[in-house]
């Protein structure tokens, strides 16, 4: 059955003891543990929280779930707390601002097995919670709701939202991670708290969201998708969310979890393209001071390849950070390429290229002396060849350092 608790959490803890009230002593009794935790984060909901509350409770109630409802009050002015709480939900307050922190705080906070999640403006129905139990009890670890593929009430969703915002973003996401999840940014979706721990969730607002679905197919987890309706909201005001804004936050985390589409793909092409342009021009008689593939065009496309390359240094000092900061973003290839990548083998490949320099500058400069005129395609590639074998051997450094730990054990 539905378990009530009090509403401050510390006066809540395994086993049964007395909590002093001023003068007076009230005993709390033991609880056992919770199948189900509901978690709402409130920013003055006064109008709906109740609501929200009496269906979740209603229909655990109902189910036969021992369960609780968390509010997690994210600094409301209004009276929601009071009528949260009478309504029979457990409050907990967090003072840090946003969305992402509220539920951090409330997951931590949850005392059941499995944790869902959802909106306390009533857009989200918590009568219909058995049929993510039932997904979470049959192995699951994610269930997401679909409200695209479920039922969207009118007024329920701008439709710059509905036809824009969240299929863009969420075909977008599934582009670079492929989590196969309809409806990625749907505020009300099941876990197992245990599950939370590995997807060690980190983003203080809106994109939380985008992060549970990221690391949770990172992290090999099961998601499971369900068709929801989504109601209109019962707020006599704007929402929190910030269209653009948040869609902005949304789009930003993805591309800061996937260095490789952020850095690799743009880096290898400019490298690419940069180092063959100069050969490719002077094989086809071009790279004549008066032409339109002359010196100006190389020394564009020596930029252009040292861009690349740094922007590849950098997208594989990101994935090494990455790798090192959170576990669910640990790469195999990632990891063997750095335990190859020591000092020594920088300085081979970096000698290499300098080497391969020296010799395309060699008849350079010989020309030079004798003529006082200079190959000026020949000159830019041995430069943009040299400068790559020097920034190799410093990378070499600079990898082993963030991995020193590694480094020490190596040696020792």
């Amino acid at each position: 059955m539905f378990s009530p608790s009090s509403h401050d959490s510390s006066e809540s803890k395994l086993p049964e003891r007395l909590l002093e009230r001023g003068q007076s002593l009230v005993r709390v009794p033991a609880i056992s543990e919770l199948e189900l935790s509901v978690v709402m984060p409130c920013l003055n909901e006064e109008r709906t929280v109740a609501i929200c509350v009496g269906k979740a409770v209603r229909t655990m109630r109902e189910l036969g779930i021992q369960g609780e409802v968390v509010i997690v009050d994210n600094g409301s002015t209004d009276r929601s707390v009071q009528v949260a709480t009478e309504a029979g939900a457990r409050v907990v307050y967090h003072p840090l601002k946003g969305y992402g922190n509220a539920l951090r705080r409330g997951f931590a906070e949850a005392r059941g097995t499995y944790i869902i999640m959802g909106d306390c403006d009533d857009s989200y129905d918590f009568t219909d919670l058995k049929r993510f139990v039932d997904c979470l009890r049959n192995g699951a670890d994610l269930v997401m709701g679909n409200r695209l593929k479920g039922h969207i009430k009118p007024g329920a969703m701008p439709w710059l939202h509905k036809y824009v915002g969240n299929p863009v973003l969420s075909n977008f996401l599934n582009l670079l991670f492929k989590t196969g999840v309809g409806d990625s940014h749907c505020g009300m979706r099941g876990f197992r708290k245990d599950a939370v721990a590995r997807m060690n969730l980190q983003m203080p607002g809106m994109e939380l969201a985008s992060e549970m679905v990221i690391k949770s197919s990172l992290a090999r987890l099961r998601i499971d998708e369900i068709p929801i309706t989504l109601h209109p909201d019962g707020r006599d005001r704007r929402p929190h969310l910030r269209s653009f804004r948040d869609g902005w936050r949304h789009l930003r985390f993805m591309m800061m979890c996937s260095p490789s589409f952020l850095f690799f793909l743009p880096g290898m092409l400019l490298l690419v393209l940069g180092l063959s342009a100069i050969p490719t021009a002077v094989l086809a008689g071009y790279g004549v001071w008066d032409g339109a593939f002359g010196p100006n065009f190389m020394y564009t496309a020596s930029l252009a390849a040292l861009t690349g390359f740094h922007v590849l240094v950098f997208g594989f000092l990101a994935k090494l950070m990455a790798h090192r900061l959170d576990p669910v973003f640990f790469d195999k290839r990632l990891d063997r390429i750095s335990r190859w990548f020591r000092v020594e083998r920088g300085f081979a490949i970096g000698g290499a290229l300098i080497v391969v320099a020296a010799a395309l500058a060699a008849p350079v400069i010989v020309q030079w002396w004798q003529t006082a005129e200079l190959m000026a395609p020949l000159w830019i590639f041995a430069g943009t060849v040299f400068v790559l074998g020097l920034e190799t051997i410093f990378l070499a450094f600079l990898v082993s350092i963030i991995d020193m730990a590694r480094e020490s054990q190596r040696l020792g």
